[in-house]
């Protein structure tokens, strides 16, 4: 069975059958030592390529005709090792192959494979792709299911929020669910009152699309249990305390959280990991209306804490809350959130280097080691319990917005941290679900952040 996909597009590999241009990925190296082929090496040096990270020289054949390409992989390929993905997008249309590469088969592979994404659902013509053929050393399989765990994160963090509010993310869920025989289940309106989710019903309830609790079950009791809660907030406006409208821009990449689970959940199921999956998505778009929730307002959560609201822009953390509490009703042995949470998590780290924070050093020195074998980048930021009375409110048991601005990120991993009393371990990623500029391996627009290693690591969960 084939990896799910949210938007159907064409591989970008090919198969062996039929004639495959040749690559030669070199390094200045290679030129300079003329350890490539002979053809090659004469048109890169009348050419005056110096295989440069990321060049592309287009060699022909000697009857005229495209025979191959020079790819330059710089003095230290190891510093990129993703560079591959800048051939899906330089090369032009037809079928290569890697004739040589100081890389690994995966790598080579996966970097192209990430690379060769493009969001074109809105757009009325589609760019005729270069395909590559996988190594054969290479493990295509797992290639293929961590694209479209990725490209699925990808694909709902691009679409538009009027394509993608709480009524059409729940259907993608569904329709992942569906394709591995998850099973599903929906709260939805007011029948989130009905079941003890008031923080999701407050922050949702101004909306015009109701918002919604959904959850997934897959797998086998007696598995590691692992729990994945992502937020889901479709667009976010800040609510009554309103953004900027220069800050209103990227909004619709506020579920990243819940694009991202799901994407880890499609990898995690594809592969058959002996994983008792639970995955837990809020779901709502924090609009301004007659009956939106007030700064000052105080809710009781779902686990019994009162929350005063000092900022109905804080409102992640609040749906987070309930699901949190729900996810740790059943003791999981790992529980992960994802969220597109804060600002001062990117003014710590930057757009590319997501924090996540654990009081598990074991799971934080595994997520490290998981982080660099696979090239998913990831940095642990410190629960630091000093700042824990900063979260308290005087006349409620938290605040959603502590006063002063400092130490954002860590205030709000923990405010979250009092939802989660149970689980054996527990990890909040702070993401924030898009790539700013091209890099080889990624256009600008929505990305996966972090799921790659997650994946990694709970694939030696399961074993």
């Amino acid at each position: 069975m084939a990896p799910y996909q949210f938007i159907e597009r064409p591989s970008p590999f090919n198969t062996s059958t039929g004639k495959t241009l040749p690559i030669f990925a070199v390094t200045p190296a290679h030129i300079e030592t003329g350890s490539i082929d002979p053809i090659a090496l004469d048109w890169a040096k009348k050419a005056g390529f110096k295989a440069e990270s990321g060049a592309v020289l287009l060699i022909p054949s000697s009857d005229g005709h495209l025979g191959g390409a020079l790819f330059g992989l710089g003095a230290n390929p190891s510093e990129a090792p993703f560079l591959t993905g800048k051939l899906a997008r330089a090369l032009p249309a037809g079928k290569w192959h890697i004739e040589t590469a100081p890389l690994s088969a995966n790598r080579l592979a996966l970097g192209y494979g990430l690379g060769s994404y493009r969001f074109e659902r809105y757009k009325s013509s589609k760019v005729e792709a270069p395909t590559l053929l996988i190594p054969a050393d290479a493990d295509a399989t797992d290639i293929k299911r961590q694209l479209a765990g990725v490209f699925l994160a990808r694909d709902l963090i691009n679409t538009p929020t009027n394509d993608m509010g709480p009524e059409a993310l729940e259907a993608a869920f569904r329709a992942l669910a569906g394709h591995y025989k998850a099973d599903v289940s929906v709260i939805s309106g007011e029948a989130l009152l009905a079941q003890n989710f008031p923080l999701v019903h407050t922050v949702g309830r101004a909306s015009a699309e109701a918002p919604r609790l959904l959850e997934m079950r897959w797998g086998k009791k007696g598995h590691r249990r692992v729990t994945l809660v992502g937020k889901g907030v479709c667009f976010d406006t800040g609510g009554l305390d309103i953004k900027p409208a220069s800050s209103m821009l990227l909004m619709k990449k506020d579920m990243g959280g819940a694009a991202n689970v799901m994407g880890l959940a499609l990898m995690i199921m594809d592969a058959k990991l002996k994983i008792d999956l639970r995955v837990i998505v809020p779901v709502v778009e924090n609009s301004i209306s007659s009956n939106a929730f007030r700064p000052g307002d105080i809710y009781r959560s779902r686990k019994g804490l009162t929350v005063q609201i000092d900022n109905t822009d804080a409102e992640g953390r609040l749906i987070l809350a309930d699901a949190l509490a729900h996810a740790d009703e059943e003791q999981a042995d790992l529980i992960i959130d994802m969220a597109t949470l804060t600002g001062a998590a990117r003014v710590a780290l930057g757009p590319d280097l997501p924090p996540f924070f654990t009081d598990d050093g074991a799971l934080a020195h595994e997520l490290a080691e998981a982080s660099l074998s696979v090239d998913d980048p990831m940095w642990r930021m410190p629960l630091h319990m000093g700042y824990d009375k900063d979260v308290s409110a005087r006349i409620a048991d938290l605040t959603n917005a502590p006063a002063g601005g400092m130490a954002g990120a860590i205030t709000a991993a923990l405010f979250l941290k009092r939802f989660v009393t149970n689980a054996k371990s527990w990890v909040h990623f702070d993401i924030f679900g898009w790539a700013q500029a091209e890099r080889p391996h990624s256009p600008v627009g929505g990305e996966a952040q972090a799921i790659r290693a997650l994946y990694h690591h709970i694939g030696k969960l399961a074993k």
